[in-house]
């Protein structure tokens, strides 16, 4: 027995309507979303960390989610694990006609055109309209902000919506940063929340121009952030000090000690 298999089995006596437990009986699509999501994140945790033990690990909690979902799919008579093997297998030949076919492509451009195209055509086949079809089509609507941002702004970029250079994208981030400031002035926090949402939206355009994942980026900063803040909290507990027993003053003199010393 392959350890896949295994896994499909005992995900079948977890979901055992009689024998089974109850906890994993109560699931259904919606409410594993919250783990599936986690799952994915602590993947993405591992891999930036290079801590392959890790890796290994939090994949297997996302193939657990995968078999999970296809589980109560089988439970319900709409599709097995075997159909989403299957279905991602098609679907992988199809977009690479240059390793499984004849195709030949050029250039990287050539070879995402045809990746496109290729998703475009996988969407209308599911019985999208003209009039549900655009060129935003198939983002899915719950994505993480900023990488929904930059998935919208390269599908905008590859229809000639973009600036030509980086240039006005600076321009546009101190455009942005105005218009900011002069909300705050207003204190109107509708207008504030709006003009925060076209900041951070422009921000990543200008990451999206300088080829760095904004979403790679930011969970980079916050790494960093936690590392230089714990920093302050052991120095501070050094001297036989907490953080409220402490002053701006020192844990900002600390922060600078922290960026000095500490690789991040």
């Amino acid at each position: 027995m392959t350890n896949i298999q295994r896994l499909l089995d005992i995900m079948a006596r977890l979901r055992h309507p009689e024998t089974g437990c109850p906890w994993d009986l109560q699931q259904d699509f919606a409410s594993l979303v919250p783990y599936t999501l986690e799952e994915a994140y602590e993947v993405a945790d591992a891999a930036e960390r290079g801590d392959i033990e890790d890796l290994r690990e939090e994949l297997g909690d996302l193939l657990l989610q995968v078999v999970f979902h296809s589980r109560i799919a089988e439970d319900r008579s709409l599709f097995t694990f075997e159909d989403v093997a299957g279905a991602i297998s098609e679907k992988l030949i199809r977009r690479h006609p240059h390793v499984f076919g004849g195709a030949v492509f050029e250039t990287d451009a050539e070879r995402h055109e045809y990746w496109e195209s290729s998703k475009a055509a996988e969407r209308r086949e599911k019985g999208k309209t003209e009039q549900d079809e655009s060129a935003l089509s198939g983002i899915a609507a719950n994505l993480p902000a900023l990488v929904a941002a930059q998935k919208l702004q390269k599908r905008a970029a590859r229809h000639g919506f973009d600036w030509p250079d980086i240039g006005p994208v600076f321009a546009k981030v101190r455009e942005e940063l105005d218009e900011l400031e002069a909300a705050c002035a207003t204190g109107d926090q509708s207008h504030i929340r709006e003009e925060i949402g076209d900041l951070l939206f422009v921000v990543v355009n200008l990451a999206r121009h300088l080829e760095v994942d904004a979403e790679t980026a930011l969970r980079s900063g916050n790494r960093k952030f936690i590392n230089r803040f714990r920093y302050i909290e052991k120095q501070l507990s050094a001297r036989g000090k907490s953080l409220t027993e402490s002053t701006l003053a020192e844990m900002d003199a600390l922060w600078d000690e922290a960026k000095r010393s500490l690789s991040d």
